[in-house]
């Protein structure tokens, strides 16, 4: 795509997205019900998970009562040895006491378990249902969306933010039942030892919900916004490292740094401000939970004096005051997270609810005897529909013609291939493949008629063979290397360690770029296309790698009807017809010859470059 015709994601120096938000999440109550539609599937198992929850709290909130017990045995046997009345301490019942105290803790540790081992199983299935419906829509988004996205804010859908909506599943919703399970069973014990001391205990929760409130309020937004600009961190990190060269070659270091700084920042007073302001929580919640304590020890005391309470009942009910500001604190705590989540998961929504490519037609025309001609009607497109780049464009190929598309940089020479394959579709006007309009395709079939080499190769991270293998995955080993013959491919192989069994790493920076080329021109002869589409194939390598890869050209172009994008017009002399595009139209076409004696821009073109190379000479 010419670089005046397309929108495109920022370079190595730009700036990438901005103006991200602080607000709250959009829609709480809307994400909410998405989220709990994937936990839907797993009822049953949320139900175990619950109520076994329920259950391990239970024994764990007894447990201080019947200890309360064993002590007040424990006391009066003590005083009875002091006043020397009675037999003393009751050693056999205490210890009873304390096997049944013992045995219910284990109860409580295995439905603890339990609880955990079914929760992180349907925690990692919903993270596992996130992650493939997020590979399925990138499938489905059309190709402008990501255009003007980096792919660090996509990755980071798929990776932070589903990341933390797997944690707070895992370890939060658990929580919020034990919590509130906790609370509730704290109350009804309390209120059974003593309604004063418990009545005074209370005093402590609408202080509590202020500060938890407050918190919370101004937390939201903060959290927010770190999600967003986390985003935006990882997008500007992917694509600087992508680009490390180019950044180096230009001494684009201190820009790409000063912008990394700028999204740093913002991420660092966010992030900042939204922990800070969570880690005000536990010791706010601590200082109320130590009035409350106190208030109720000096009750206690009063009481116990009075002969109104036993000694055992104190030390539970002291037990369960401390205890009783753990479930608020914990509550509070899990809001903060859920605040987090809620707007991680938004994003995520908000990512599976973008708007997808048009569907494919009900009832798709065959590729079955495709000949391979090609015909453009009064085309018209632009990228924004208020700036039209392909104006009227109109041509017809015949099956097996070799057509060359020229023209200066912004004409929109692979804006029309980008339409050719339906990457974009048309504003008006049609496109047709042997009579049948491209949109009475799939797009699957339409693309499997195609067999493209760019000038920017790709390869990927695995062995040479598999990597012309995916122009067609059934193709045998034999007709991999045929194809690899036919591309001039074969000889450069065999001399490279473990010849087509050779990785290649990551970038592919360890075969050179001729021979990068020469290994995508084998890809597409193997995928044995009806049409071919060669952009800029020859234009980044040398002159001897160019004669090699002219003649695994030739033989790929062999009864194919072929599109060459080319600005070095010596390549493209022998083309049946040549388009000559301006400004998004066709302004000439015809032969070489043809061109060349009308003396029009065509002409201009070609000799501009004879030109320039007898200048440089």
């Amino acid at each position: 795509m010419s670089k005046q015709t397309s929108p495109r994601r920022r370079g190595p120096m730009g700036h990438g997205p901005m103006g991200a938000s602080g607000e709250k999440a959009k829609d709480f109550k809307g994400t909410s019900k998405k989220l709990l539609k994937y936990l839907g599937k797993y009822k049953v198992s949320i139900a175990v998970v619950i109520l076994f929850a329920i259950a391990s709290t239970i024994f764990t909130i007894v447990g201080p009562k019947i200890l309360g017990k064993a002590t007040t045995k424990l006391f009066e046997g003590v005083m009875e040895m002091v006043g020397g009345s009675g037999s003393g301490i009751d050693f056999g019942y205490i210890g009873m006491i304390l096997g049944s105290l013992l045995g219910l803790y284990l109860v409580s540790a295995l439905f603890s378990y339990i609880q955990g081992f079914l929760m992180s199983g349907v925690s990692m299935k919903v993270t596992y249902n996130l992650r493939r419906d997020i590979s399925i829509k990138i499938h489905k988004l059309p190709l402008k969306y990501f255009d003007q996205r980096s792919y660090g804010e996509v990755l980071s859908h798929i990776t932070n933010d589903v990341d933390s909506v797997s944690q707070t599943l895992n370890q939060s919703l658990t929580q919020i039942i034990t919590s509130a399970t906790t609370l509730v069973g704290i109350l009804v014990m309390m209120f059974s030892i003593s309604w004063q001391m418990t009545l005074v205990a209370l005093c402590i929760i609408p202080l509590s919900l202020f500060f938890v409130l407050f918190i919370v309020k101004r937390s939201q937004k903060y959290f927010k916004s770190q999600q967003d600009y986390l985003g935006h961190v990882n997008g500007h990190v992917e694509e600087m490292y992508g680009a490390h060269t180019l950044v180096k070659a230009f001494n684009g270091e201190e820009q790409s740094g000063k912008t990394f700084d700028q999204y740093n920042e913002k991420l660092y007073n966010s992030a900042w401000k939204s922990q800070f302001l969570s880690g005000l929580m536990q010791p706010v919640m601590n200082f109320i939970g130590n009035l409350g304590y106190v208030a109720v020890c000096i009750l206690g005391g009063y009481l116990a004096i009075q002969g109104r309470i036993s000694v055992g009942d104190i030390q539970a009910f002291i037990q369960y005051v401390r205890q009783f500001t753990q479930p608020i604190t914990q509550v509070a705590n899990i809001s903060n997270i859920l605040q987090q989540t809620m707007a991680s998961a938004e994003r995520v929504f908000e990512f599976l609810d973008e708007k997808e490519a048009e569907p494919d037609t009900d009832h798709p025309a065959s590729t079955d005897n495709i000949q391979g001609s090609v015909e453009f009607k009064h085309v018209k497109f632009g990228y924004h529909s208020d700036r039209i780049i392909i104006k009227d464009f109109s041509a017809r190929i015949k099956p097996g013609q070799k057509v060359a598309i020229v023209g200066p940089t912004g004409a929109g020479k692979t804006t029309m291939v980008k339409l050719l394959m339906r990457f974009y579709d048309v504003n008006s006007g049609e496109i047709l493949v042997d009579g049948i309009n491209i949109k009475d395709f799939t797009r699957n079939d339409l693309r499997s008629l195609f067999g493209m080499v760019l000038q920017d190769t790709w390869l990927y991270n695995d062995t040479i063979k598999e990597n012309i293998r995916y122009g067609r995955l059934d193709a045998t080993d034999e007709e991999i290397y045929a194809a690899a013959k036919a591309a001039q491919v074969h000889h450069f192989v065999r001399t490279l360690p473990g010849h087509y069994n050779m990785v290649l790493n990551e970038e592919a920076s360890n075969v050179s770029q001729g021979e990068k080329q020469l290994l995508t021109i084998a890809r597409a002869i193997l995928a044995d296309p009806k049409i071919l589409i060669l952009d800029e194939a020859t234009s980044s390598v040398d002159t001897r790698t160019e004669v090699l890869i002219q003649k695994a050209m030739d033989n790929l172009m062999k009864g194919r009807t072929s599109f060459i994008i080319a600005h070095r017009l010596s390549t493209i002399r022998d083309a049946d017809l040549i388009l000559v595009m301006r400004d998004g139209d066709i302004v000439e076409q015809g032969t070489h010859q043809e061109l060349l004696e009308k003396g029009g821009f065509y002409a201009n073109l070609y000799n501009s470059q004879f030109e320039r190379q007898g200048e440089g000479a």
